[in-house]
């Protein structure tokens, strides 16, 4: 093996490296080298500055004429024609090349100095290299940046077969394709590229890894808590206690709901005769003497004046099965948002019906093509009330009449069946408020009773079976007003619990405000009580907290369980009788138990079967009446809202527009939440 030293000439135009030196002593050829003048060392003519103290070449060559410099030109452009590697990366038979054992340091020397200082020739026999061929078939890398293709090639590097075990069987044949597979795609068709390196990635994903140490083992999601109620809450109720039956009274205005709520008040004691005989004859001075047992519950001056009920006004009296909290709610069409807030308090309901000519048609039509009857009848079965008592009152104006009784019962019948009540639900009682016929005894008119004996108003309230309560459940109270009283504290909160208990002392959580308060009394049924639970109203006393952090529509929660809170929802609707059809971008009046708030119809997702929830139409243009659809509606504020399988009290709806309730749902899902 020939050492060279020193250095020498390079000549690679022919793929092979050949020395340039006739023997190993003599000094290197002069039409081969050129010699620094500043130096003196010589260098490889090919090179343009010296190696030693790299002054550049052309700053002392000296040409005599121009053909001299002709010459030297076309004797560089011959040594820049393409070599035999530079060919055999376009051909389709790999080439040999010379192999030469030449070292780290001598390899780097060659890149800085065009040949190495000491090269070490290797037999002729062991001269070769095997250079694979170029495909234009296959994305190259400047492919993948600029058309932002997937390389299917980064899928195999990316496994790391370090760590595995010995693969299952079929590997090595799913390998084998993928290759094949890699090898003609088609650069043309960047889908078919992008869908094949998908799949071979899937492939790849559900081979059966394992680590030396095991399987793999991936993170379960963080269970979430479960609520355990406390031994207190689920206590047995006081011996002799009656159940508590919230009962709402609506109708249409006029049809003397407030004077069947004075009217029972009265004939189970709940008011003295000394304070009807006061009613009547302010009643009387202010030429209203029909109102008396209306001012009962009407308590305000602007009730009594205007003779309408505005407000929804509790009071208590107890049957024989049931502490019945009565909930006069007002029938006129202007106040339905507060008939809207008392309902979600109820159990059931008294639909107060009056019989008088052209009364009940009213009630039934309207103005807008629906009465406060029909209106009333579906809020409170929207609310998923079941049990509901029709009151035909005012029987004696038409001289109690079995034919008009019989002519509501068909029409208003059929209607109340087409929102959802079922014949057991329904009970209908004939009576008279002024004449105090089949109210809580039965009736003593003739003509009454010579086609009626289906008992009275008491007992068909006596009738409703028990309500279900969700004791067992985190406590949920939604905020129906906000009061100052000196018994309860400087700030105080009224409403139904909905589920769970609440006692003295207990610290809850006021959403959405999120403060956290401590109860510092309760007041049930106008007493003092150290411990409620769902299904009672109370009047809560709280401490810790300011009157910015109370307001109408909050909640009171579990201080580890709080109530969602979001502006976007997802609601299923059922579009009532309405004139003009809902659109996108429709605005409308929001309503979810005692919380309001202005909302936009953002997307209209799809019509449903009433029936069976199947789609019907996606993405229909508006919406009519007698439709059910689900939809998206965006609020201009956020509001305490849970889904309404988690939730019914949180996730039942009211959507109203121009004074009118124009469709009722249930929240689906929730879009965004704080």
């Amino acid at each position: 093996m020939d050492i060279v030293d020193d250095f020498a000439d390079w000549d690679f135009t022919g793929g092979e490296i050949q020395v340039l030196r006739s023997k190993p002593h003599e000094p290197p050829m002069k039409s081969s080298v050129w010699q620094c003048s500043v130096c003196t060392c010589y260098n490889d003519k090919m090179s343009t500055s010296c190696d030693i103290c790299g002054v550049s070449r052309s700053s002392f060559i000296r040409y005599s004429s121009p053909t001299e410099i002709e010459i030297e030109v076309d004797s560089r452009l011959r040594k820049c024609e393409l070599s035999k590697m530079d060919r055999s990366l376009f051909s389709s038979k790999p080439q040999r090349f010379p192999k030469l054992d030449i070292s780290y340091e001598d390899f780097q020397d060659f890149l800085r100095f065009g040949g190495p200082r000491r090269a070490y020739a290797a037999p002729r026999s062991k001269r070769s290299i095997h250079i694979v061929p170029f495909k234009f078939d296959t994305p190259s890398p400047d492919d993948v940046v600029s058309t932002g293709l997937k390389s299917a090639k980064t899928y195999l590097k990316a496994v790391d077969t370090s760590h595995l075990t010995k693969p299952p069987s079929g590997t090595k044949e799913k390998e084998k394709k993928a290759t094949n597979l890699l090898e003609n795609t088609s650069a043309n068709s960047s889908t078919g590229i992008e869908e094949e390196a998908k799949s071979l990635s899937e492939n790849l994903q559900k081979l059966n890894l394992e680590k030396d140490n095991g399987p793999i083992k991936t993170r379960k999601p963080r269970p979430k808590p479960q609520y355990k109620p406390e031994k207190w809450m689920l206590t047995d109720q006081e011996l002799g206690s009656r159940s508590q039956l919230n009962l709402a009274i609506v109708g249409h205005v006029d049809s003397g709901k407030s004077t069947l709520c004075g009217r029972l008040l009265h004939l189970h004691g709940q008011i003295s005769n000394n304070q009807m005989h006061k009613y009547e004859k302010e009643a009387k001075d202010k030429r209203k003497g029909s109102f008396a047992y209306a001012w009962a519950m009407d308590e305000s001056s602007d009730e009594r004046e205007r003779g309408v009920t505005m407000t929804v006004s509790v009071k208590y009296f107890d049957s024989k099965n049931y502490h019945v909290v009565l909930l006069d709610s007002p029938g006129h069409k202007d106040f339905v948002p507060n008939l809207i807030s008392g309902t979600a308090q109820a159990d059931a309901a008294i639909l107060v019906v009056d019989a008088s000519i052209g009364a009940f048609e009213a009630g039934m039509v309207g103005m807008t093509g629906m009465g406060q009857t029909k209106e009333h009848a579906q809020i409170i079965r929207s609310f998923g009330l079941e049990h509901i008592i029709v009151a035909i009152n005012k029987l004696d104006s038409v001289e109690y009449s079995q034919g008009r009784f019989d002519l509501i019962k068909l029409q208003l019948g059929s209607f109340l069946r087409s929102c959802g009540f079922k014949e057991s639900g329904l009970k209908w009682v004939p009576l008279s408020t002024m004449e105090n016929q089949n109210l809580v005894e039965p009736p003593s008119n003739i003509r009454l009773l010579s086609w009626y004996n289906g008992g009275c108003l008491l007992d068909a309230i006596d009738f409703i079976p028990p309500p279900s309560r969700y004791i067992s459940k985190p406590l949920i109270l939604p905020i129906c007003d906000v009061i100052s009283s000196r018994t309860l504290g400087q700030l105080a909160v009224s409403g139904k619990l909905e589920a769970g208990a609440i006692r003295v002392g207990s610290k809850v959580i006021v959403m959405p405000s999120g403060t956290v308060a401590t109860v510092r009394t309760i007041e049930r049924n106008g007493a003092n009580c150290n411990v409620a639970r769902a299904g009672d109203n109370v009047c809560i006393g709280l401490q810790n907290i300011g009157d910015d952090q109370l307001t109408s529509g909050g909640t009171l929660c579990h201080v580890d369980f709080p109530v969602q809170i979001a502006s976007v929802l997802e609601l299923k609707i059922l579009v009532l009788e309405i004139s003009t059809p809902i659109l996108v971008g429709f605005q409308v009046e929001f309503h979810v138990h005692h919380a309001k708030a202005s909302a936009r119809v953002e997307k209209i997702i799809s019509l449903i079967d009433q029936r069976t929830g199947e789609i019907l139409k996606k993405a229909p243009r508006m919406l009519s009446g007698k439709q059910s659809a689900i939809i998206i509606v965006n609020l201009d504020r956020e509001v305490c809202v849970e889904e309404f399988a988690t939730c019914r009290a949180l996730g039942r709806v009211f959507l109203r527009s121009s004074g009118s309730t124009i469709a009722v749902g249930i929240v689906n899902r929730i879009l965004e939440q704080s």
